[in-house]
């Protein structure tokens, strides 16, 4: 008997719906997979896939060059949409020779930084005329989301030309006062680093770059924010500390100095997030802000990153708040675990001291 695999993987978008899930995973041999609030669940109830049903998948979700391209390059990003407007940012890859794919649901409404739980600090970053700003963490953490609400709330606001820049697209944005363009790589252009160049003559207010892959991207990224554009963009590093260090030793050690002149220079803000289970069900944000101001922009380009911890400690008054301290918020009004709060401290001895 033979399977509508386009009616199947429309029985199996309606149950991730259903669950509030935000993945859902085919791999050969196993089950179908959802994680709900962060655990991962296999769909007992559906069948074990073969090679041929997850290759069917495949042919469902993706155009026939990004099926062409997983086939002979074992692996593809790549969006798609079903027929009821559900969007997917995915990824085929293989693993032990059998094709497998992991799909992320990116939801249909935007929401707003008080729906998200995120700080009201945040509006004060998409009112700049100018500057760089960089919301990191590990995958999976909600940076897409973020920058999306920043965007979408300067399209609610203001006219704006807004360039997005992604791979794929991900959230899909309905203009209200701004001009939104939306730009795939691979379809709409060939790289992110020649997207970026071209924003320099298109007139552009607002570029957001889903991901800086190299040290080229990086540095017409930072270029761009010196020369009257507001950028946003992401990182998967753990903290502020980190991701400036990741962006300057993404250059050669010939070029180190000129980077740390114009990121501390440049810089806005670096926002890192993650989510944590809420005790009622769902997650909750936990995140760190460094806020660039004169001592920051002192240390960033004197070599002394390591100090920017403290400084994100004692930056209490102007916004700034380091990740134990907001786990610690958390934990205080009763959102989660103190358990959950140590899992997901990068310095637990920090942490006792507040809670």
């Amino acid at each position: 008997m033979s399977v509508d695999y386009k009616r199947e993987l429309q029985a199996l978008i309606d149950l991730l719906v259903n669950e509030k899930a935000s993945d859902m995973h085919f791999a050969v041999d196993s089950h179908p997979l959802i994680r709900v609030a962060g655990t991962l669940i296999p769909l007992v109830k559906k069948p074990i896939l073969t090679e041929h049903d997850v290759a069917a998948f495949a042919k469902v979700m993706m155009r026939d060059d990004q099926f062409e391209r997983l086939s002979t390059r074992q692996e593809v990003d790549f969006s798609f949409e079903n027929t009821q407007s559900v969007r997917f940012r995915g990824n085929g890859f293989f693993q032990r020779g059998k094709m497998s794919i992991a799909l992320r649901l990116i939801p249909n409404v935007i929401k707003t930084f008080e729906e998200l739980n995120l700080p009201p600090i945040l509006e004060s970053f998409t009112q700049r005329p100018q500057g760089f700003f960089l919301c990191v963490g590990p995958v999976g953490q909600g940076k897409s989301t973020t920058l999306a609400a920043m965007v979408n709330h300067i399209n609610r606001n203001r006219a704006e030309h807004i360039v997005t820049i992604e791979d794929p697209i991900e959230y899909v944005y309905q203009e209200e006062k701004s001009l939104i363009d939306q730009r795939e790589v691979g379809i709409d252009t060939v790289s992110f680093q020649s997207a970026l160049n071209a924003a320099f003559r298109q007139d552009v207010d607002v570029i957001l770059v889903g991901e800086m892959r190299n040290a080229e991207t990086i540095a017409t990224a930072v270029t761009a924010a010196e020369t009257g554009h507001l950028v946003y963009s992401t990182l998967h590093t753990n903290d502020a500390a980190q991701t400036i260090n990741r962006i300057i030793d993404s250059f050669p050690g010939d070029q180190q100095a000129q980077i740390r002149v114009q990121l501390s220079s440049s810089l806005i803000a670096i926002f890192s997030q993650r989510l944590i289970p809420h005790i009622s069900g769902g997650l909750v944000p936990a995140y760190e802000l460094l806020i660039n101001n004169t001592a920051v922009s002192n240390l960033i380009r004197e070599n002394r990153v390591h100090e920017i911890p403290s400084i994100i400690e004692i930056g209490l008054d102007q916004g700034m708040i380091d990740m134990n301290r907001s786990l610690a918020r958390l934990v205080q009004n009763g959102d989660i675990t103190v358990e959950n709060a140590f899992t997901y401290s990068t310095n637990p001895k920090g942490l006792e001291r507040l809670i």
